[in-house]
């Protein structure tokens, strides 16, 4: 039976009607615990809630956890995550990436990950306890799952604390709202403890869930071990390649040093190294193997209605203008918009896509045809690309609704990308369009609402966690690397011999993928090139700038300038002399207004711009007033969010006093402790 995600949960078995005003209505600590969470559709209810997407935080202690294309948000869901690096970007770069732009309280971390922890701390400890006694009525196994599920969101939620903040506090039960228990409880534990702790969850998830769901609309026990696997793997690298910093608990300037209740704190960080990458190989072939085969059509997986059918897809979002359960998005609407959505590729993830032959673009005999036009680009080279980003001549739309091209049959083809599109959510930066997640059905035209499935997880990612933590591990591609690397490369009809891609993999024309560094020093080309499979198989699904701050690939990125397609030697020739094939009408001609050539508002960079080569689009440097216009620079202080100053006042020794260093808490490196304040060195 199929993993469905339903949006609202409300059609699959009437769930929420039982429970539905104590979970809607009343704060966690004032529910009558005598008559809710007796009951096997009392546990589904409250753990269905943390599937909500909305973004509406007035839900704050659910929801917002799992991604998704929104709850009827005008934006791009799953697909903009990966904007602001180096993989896409929007018209103005990432504020983690631009001086001056990032402050200590812009967004308060810390407090949203604590509410969310205590819902599900809530349920764990009177539930499980609950179920031990045999007080819960209903199927034994479908109410461990309930229970299985909500250790999973536990383990989630706190997966995002690691990323975001690293060393944070390990909380099992519901704290109370005495200051001093607050105070306790919000000290801050080693990030290896936590990301042991994480995985002890996940074990638990693993153990307590179903291997199908008793509906078919949640979580099973595949997804715990899959997220396991990239737990581990994000913990493992980031400590070996943050090792001797101190981002690493143990490390030279670690804040938490300072701190008397963790003096006796003692890590051997290659042992731990050792045993999260172990964790990761064991859990990702657990995946891989009960998912031997991936998926024949890729795009498919991002462009349906329906992922039902779809064995290497482990959890989706299900959409429907349809039922009860009513609940859309956007994203086709502004796909068929000429590509736009404010998504754009750069011109560093297009030439990291190989050739069909598997070579690199640069190979001798790569069959490389040039990036003069959309045409060339495309010819010959790994399938994923053409399912990836469009080029022209590509179906948008069986209908015309707001589409530029339209041919004589009716419908409505990519021409051109939206670079001068006035409103910028749907507009294009860098001449390089999504195609991933496409749908043409007229039925979900431009100003329409989208209902395409959204994947959660996917089994292709345990075939790369597999190959990346066990050749970190061991240095080699023994094992099952073998397997499950050709099982990506034969899914995507490129040759599957990878070896042939790393002996003709030249590093130094690899420097303007991040991902080819590690602590400001490139990688080996073996090592590279499992990073690029799973850039490329893994593109705009929102991993990017997670796995270049567990890299530490982030490091050399200084007076950096994003470049999209190779706008002047042809493909400017689409908007000043566009000559589409039989199109039922003329498009217009536009005005190429270089930066710097005039007095007039330019609308495109210089092709005689310093950064251009002579031929690439520069997004950021068409107006001085972008943010990104003077380049791209990394700050370490970074690699982690800063805890907002609400937290050091509310945990001092005496309450209410400005003192903030007898606060339990301890800032991140490279930050201070006040609101407002850049981190050092910006």
């Amino acid at each position: 039976m199929k993993k469905i995600l339903l949006y609202t949960f409300m059609a699959a078995s009437g769930i929420f009607a039982s429970c539905n005003d104590y979970l809607d209505c009343e704060p966690i600590t004032s529910v009558s615990t005598t008559v809710y969470l007796y009951s096997e559709s009392d546990l589904a209810a409250y753990a269905a809630k943390f599937y909500n997407d909305s973004e509406n935080e007035d839900n704050g202690e659910y929801g917002n956890i799992l991604p998704s294309h929104g709850s009827g948000s005008y934006n791009m869901g799953l697909f903009d995550d990966d904007n602001g690096t180096d993989n896409q970007t929007a018209d103005t770069p990432n504020k983690l990436l631009v001086k001056g732009q990032s402050y200590v309280g812009d967004d308060n971390l810390w407090y949203k990950y604590f509410r969310k922890i205590r819902a599900t701390n809530y349920f764990l400890q009177t539930v499980i306890q609950r179920f031990e006694n045999g007080e819960i009525t209903g199927n034994d196994a479908n109410i461990k799952h309930y229970i299985g599920e909500v250790y999973f969101f536990r383990a989630y939620i706190y997966f995002m604390a690691l990323r975001n903040l690293g060393d944070f506090p390990i909380l099992k039960e519901v704290v109370t709202d005495d200051y001093d228990a607050v105070r306790e409880a919000s000290k801050r534990r080693p990030r290896n403890e936590v990301a042991r702790f994480i995985l002890s969850d996940l074990d638990n998830a693993y153990n307590y869930m179903l291997p199908t769901a008793p509906v078919t609309n949640r979580l099973n026990r595949d997804c715990a071990a899959l997220v396991k696997s990239r737990v581990a793997l994000f913990e493992g690298t980031w400590e070996k390649y943050h090792k001797g910093t101190e981002f690493v608990p143990g490390g030279p300037g670690w804040p938490g040093a300072n701190m008397d209740y963790l003096k006796d704190f003692n890590i051997n960080i290659d042992s731990e190294i050792k045993y999260f990458l172990e964790q990761a190989v064991e859990a990702a072939d657990i995946v891989a193997k009960a998912h031997p085969i991936l998926n024949n059509d890729y795009a498919a997986m991002f462009n349906s209605v329906d992922l039902s059918g779809m064995n290497e897809v482990l959890l989706w979002r299900k959409y429907s203008l349809n039922s009860e359960a009513t609940s859309y998005h956007f994203v086709v609407s502004y796909l068929q918009r000429n590509g736009g959505g404010n998504v754009a590729f750069t011109r560093s993830m297009v030439d990291s896509y190989l050739m069909k032959n598997g070579l690199p673009i640069y190979a001798n005999n790569s069959d490389f045809q040039g990036d003069d036009s959309y045409k060339n680009l495309f010819a010959n080279r790994d399938p994923r690309m053409d399912q990836t980003i469009l080029k022209t001549g590509d179906l948008l739309s069986d209908g015309p609704n707001l589409i530029e091209y339209i041919k004589k049959d009716g419908q409505g083809y990519f021409y051109r990308a939206p670079i001068f599109e006035g409103q910028v959510e749907n507009g294009n930066a860098t001449g390089y369009c999504l195609r991933k997640g496409l749908n043409t059905s007229g039925s979900m035209q431009t100003t329409k609402e989208s209902y395409t499935g959204c994947p959660i997880f996917r089994a292709a990612e345990a075939y790369l966690n597999y190959l990346e933590a066990y050749y970190e591990l061991h240095g080699n591609l023994q094992g099952n690397c073998d397997t499950y690397w050709k099982a990506l490369r034969s899914r995507a009809n490129v040759d599957t011999d990878y070896q042939n891609t790393i002996n003709n993999t030249i590093m130094e024309k690899e420097k303007n993928d991040w991902g080819s560094y590690s602590a400001g020093a490139q990688v080996n080309a073996t090592l590279y090139n499992i990073r690029r499979e799973r850039r490329i198989e893994l593109a705009a699904e929102g991993h990017r700038m997670n796995d270049l701050k567990r890299w530490r690939a982030l490091d050399q990125v200084q007076n950096a300038h994003i470049q999209g397609c190779n706008f002047w030697e042809g493909i400017s020739q689409l908007y000043t002399n566009p000559q589409p094939e039989d199109a039922a009408s003329t498009l217009a001609k536009m005005t190429l207004i270089e930066y710097g050539t005039t007095e007039e508002t330019a609308n495109v960079s210089s092709r005689n711009d310093q950064y251009a080569e002579g031929k690439y689009l520069l997004p950021y440097r068409k107006n001085k007033a972008n943010i990104g216009f003077n380049g791209l620079n990394w700050n370490t202080a970074k690699y982690l969010y800063p805890i907002s100053n609400r937290e050091f006042r509310l945990t001092t020794t005496v309450a209410g006093s400005g003192d903030f260093d007898t606060s339990s808490i301890y800032q991140n490196p490279g930050w201070t402790k006040n609101d407002g304040t850049l981190p050092v060195g910006d």
